[in-house]
């Protein structure tokens, strides 16, 4: 299917415009009919102009939330999509639900109606309600996947915690010293060397730094943004660059060990989610190698299927390919002999939820004063260099 933007008129004779997904035009001003809308007019478009493609995380964990009560209920597939179409605020994803609508009464399943909006309903997200469809188990999966995404939303609101204060400080940190670098220092220079004494150290490396500060400001701010911009265009483009990129985040001294976890727990929770619903080992694997968003764990996932495929155990399989840790390694090895393997991958998920969220807190108790400590360092320096010389000075004078 593609995207069309189009111009319709609704039952109350207002204009209204929007984007679907449909076929061709004809296709595109049916399914409008059958939202009572009159077609106006339309064009197709590049999917690249939809806001990102995706729908917000609220979003989708207020759907499933609703879908699984409706489908407890006893309420028809159509008819709640129908509910829910009719009650939700946000336009893509009411378009969305709409097409759905449309391809359900085609003939389509559940599954098959969102594989056809990979960046609203990922790959994983597909794979698990077409095993809820399989086994008749649609409401159970429904709730493992809303408390998947709220666990999820939890961890990129810490993520968004964890970040803005060093951001914050940050931002003044470079603010003050472009301050004091062109206009505080240089005013004090002209003053200092006029007094005729020798400068300290500090003093002419402050005077050094001001005078670059001064003369070549737009690269000093400049260099450090073209960097960024030359490293994701290197991650973008090239395959190398990104698996080095990926191994030395993982490498880096603090946060390298949380974003493991973090990587490992969001494995451990969709692939415990994915084996509990019926979806083979092998099959959970691939589905979630493009879970984990780092090259390195995704290639250690495909050695791990590769030596499942090839008659290795679960257990064997990851602890060859060096991922987990031995402790957890062991609770899977405890679980796939007793035959609660289901049961140890879930222990698995809470333990790394668990450590992520207590890493992130340990972490934020450590920039604070981090940041703390690097403005104090940098006002420090520049008053000692400064009022170093001058005090010299002064207590030299005689009275």
């Amino acid at each position: 299917m593609a995207l069309f933007t189009y111009k319709a008129m609704n039952t109350g004779g207002r204009v209204v415009h929007g984007q679907l997904d449909a076929i061709n035009v004809v296709d595109l001003e049916m399914r409008l009919k059958r939202m009572e809308l009159d077609f106006i007019n339309g064009g197709e478009i590049r999917r690249s102009s939809l806001f990102g493609g995706s729908v917000p995380k609220r979003e989708l964990i207020n759907f499933c939330f609703h879908l699984e009560q409706l489908a407890h209920a006893g309420v028809p597939i159509l008819e709640a999509l129908t509910d829910l179409r009719d009650s939700l605020s946000h336009p893509r994803f009411r378009e969305v639900v709409a097409s759905m609508i449309e391809s359900i009464e085609g003939g389509r399943t559940l599954s098959q109606a969102m594989s056809e909006h990979p960046k609203t309903f990922n790959k994983v997200f597909c794979s698990l309600i077409l095993a809820g469809e399989n086994t008749g188990k649609l409401p159970e999966v429904l709730n493992s996947l809303s408390e998947s995404l709220k666990w999820e939303d939890e961890l990129a609101s810490h993520t968004k915690k964890l970040l803005m204060y060093p951001a914050f400080v940050g931002t003044v940190v470079v603010g003050i010293t472009v301050f004091l670098m062109m206009y505080l220092v240089p005013q004090m220079a002209g003053f200092i060397r006029n007094m005729g004494h020798a400068l300290p150290t500090q003093t002419k490396v402050l005077f050094a730094v001001s005078a670059a500060f001064q003369h070549y400001w737009y690269l000093i701010l400049g260099l450090p943004l073209l960097l960024v911009a030359a490293l994701n265009l290197a991650v973008a483009t090239n395959p190398a660059a990104r698996f080095r990129w990926d191994e030395t985040k993982l490498r880096l001294p603090v946060l390298g060990p949380i974003l493991r976890k973090i990587i490992l727990s969001r494995f451990a929770g969709v692939f415990a989610m994915m084996y509990a619903s019926g979806i083979a080992i092998i099959d959970a694997i691939r589905s979630t190698e493009d879970v984990v968003g780092n090259v390195v764990i995704r290639d250690g996932l495909k050695r791990a299927g590769q030596l499942i495929a090839e008659g290795q155990n679960f257990t064997v399989a990851f602890q060859n390919i060096g991922l987990f840790p031995p402790l957890v390694v062991r609770m899977l090895r405890v679980g796939e002999n007793t035959g609660a393997l289901e049961k140890a991958l879930l222990n698995v998920a809470y333990f790394y939820n668990r450590d992520v969220k207590e890493s992130i807190e340990r972490l934020q108790a450590m920039i604070e004063p981090a940041m703390t400590l690097i403005l104090g360092s940098l006002l420090g320096w520049v008053m000692l260099s400064v009022l170093g010389p001058i005090y010299d000075v002064i207590t030299k004078l005689k009275f």
